[in-house]
Parts: C-alpha cells; structure tokens; sequence
C-alpha cells in the first residue's frame, strides 16, 4: 500500500492509473477503522481498479470541542488493517495540508440538513461538505463509498454531488453490526463493556419500531420508543424521527411517503451513537 501526506503526491501517482483508464474507488474516513470501514473497502475493490482510503479527523465538522479531543486515533492500526483488504493507496494529510487557510466555504443544503444531526449538531453537516468535495476534488474518484449508517449524510453527500456537478457516483453501503445488533462505529471503542452491552437497546429497539409500523400509528411508534429509553437510566435518547428517506422531513402518518427510514441519536454515558432502520422503501 501507498501512504501520502500531500495533496500534490497523491494526485500525480493517481494521474498514472487514471491515463491508463483505470477506476478509481474511495473511501473517506476519520480512522479508528473498523469492520464497517472495511466492507466499503472491500466493495470498492469489487467494482474499481484502484482503492483509495483518506484518513483525517475534520476539525471543521465538530460543533463539541470535546468530542474531537476524545474521537479515537491509532494509525498504526489502521494501517494494519487497510494492509490486510490490500487497500492500495492511502492519503494520511495534516490539517494544514487539508486547510492551509481557514475554511470559510458556506453550503445550503436547505431543509435536509435542519433536521435530526443537523439540529443537534449545528455547522456538522457544512463541515462535513467542506472536507468531503476538497476529498473528491484530490482523489477524483468514480466512485465513492459510504455507510447507510450516517444516513442524513450520505443523502446530503448525493444532493452536494448534484448542487455541484461533481462527477462522483455516491454508493452507499449497508450498515455493519455488531453481534448484540450496535451499528459499529469508530466511537464504540469509547464504550465500556458494561455500556457496550446497554447499547444493544438502540438497536432493538428499532427492530420492534419495524414491527409496530405495520401495526401503529406513527404516534403510537414514538411514544413506545420514548418508554423504551425512560426505563434505562445510563442511556439517554436524543432524537428518535420517523422521516421520508429523500426530504428527511418528520412524518405525522404512514401516508404520507412510500419511502421511510426511522432514525435516531442516543448518548450511552459520554458517548453519541446513531442509528436507523428503513421501514418502508
């Protein structure tokens, strides 16, 4: 595997590959890989000649200082890791390589991002564009792949890609789990194991949302989520939103969309976990 810091040595060895016509494949991510990085590495490699993966926690996308100063960091095993889905290329850039000047770029994505994280988490989402077209504009990649995890994001990335004319095909890719169902997520090594195993809720319980929506009104659907959460006292439910999956708006009942995804954010001791589950699509 390759390993660059620079903007400029990545692009001139992708050059090379991308004169002889060869596809390339992306994955951006933050580190702390795990196995939910991995198997959009490995669904990259099935469909592009050339796999770039960008390590690079974004300052600009953290509304919590906080959080950035604790997100997990081990680029040794990271490493390790991208070596054993022989990963070819791997951009490792400094902040300052990836903001050589203060970023002062202003994104609209209007309605889709004053929901859910966008909410919650005020500036995330313009961060999140800001690294991620510098990304597509180094790599230029054909394709670029990301977790149905992150929903709000991903749909964001696409309608960004659009907005901008940007010729990258978005893939996304399904969610990894852990055994007891938790999403996995660079921020479950923060858990303990004894909050590991209290995480579990979060996802069973939008199991039973997907059976109860067959069955209850979308109403009855968020006051059995809020019981589930008040019964744990070492979890803390931040949103639980039952939304159309292309304009992320709230549904008040089940007709008003064909396409349906229930989302949700939780805190398990000092660490934010999200979630979600397609109901209907």
């Amino acid at each position: 595997m390759e390993i660059f810091e620079t903007k400029k040595e990545l692009r001139q060895y992708l050059s090379s590959f991308r004169n002889e016509g060869k596809s390339i494949g992306f994955v951006p991510t933050m580190g702390a890989l795990h196995e939910g990085h991995l198997s959009l590495l490995k669904e990259a490699k099935q469909e592009n000649e050339i796999v770039v993966c960008s390590i690079f926690v974004n300052p600009v996308q953290f509304n919590n200082p906080t959080d950035l100063q604790h997100y997990p960091r081990d680029l040794e095993a990271d490493i390790e890791k991208l070596n054993q889905v022989d990963c070819h290329v791997l951009f490792n850039p400094s902040e300052k390589e990836m903001y050589p000047e203060p970023a002062t770029e202003k994104y609209d994505f209007g309605e889709l991002e004053n929901v859910m994280e966008g909410q919650h988490r005020p500036g995330h989402f313009n961060g999140v564009a800001i690294v991620v077209k510098r990304l597509f504009e180094i790599v230029e990649p054909e394709r670029a792949y990301f977790g149905l995890k992150d929903y709000q994001q991903l749909v964001i990335i696409h309608r960004m890609t659009k907005d901008y004319n940007i010729p990258v095909e978005i893939v996304p890719c399904p969610i990894v789990r852990e055994e007891s169902g938790l999403a996995m997520s660079s921020r479950n090594e923060r858990l303990t194991a004894a909050e590991r195993t209290e995480a579990a809720l979060i996802y069973q319980t939008l199991k039973m949302v997907k059976i109860k929506s067959g069955f209850n009104t979308i109403k009855e659907v968020n006051e059995y989520v809020m019981r589930q959460f008040k019964k744990h006292k070492h979890i803390k439910l931040e949103y639980f939103e039952i939304v159309d999956m292309y304009t992320l708006q709230p549904l008040q009942t089940w007709a008003q969309s064909n396409t349906v995804i229930a989302c949700i954010a939780a805190w398990v001791g000092n660490v934010r976990l999200i979630d979600n589950i397609i109901l209907f699509s």
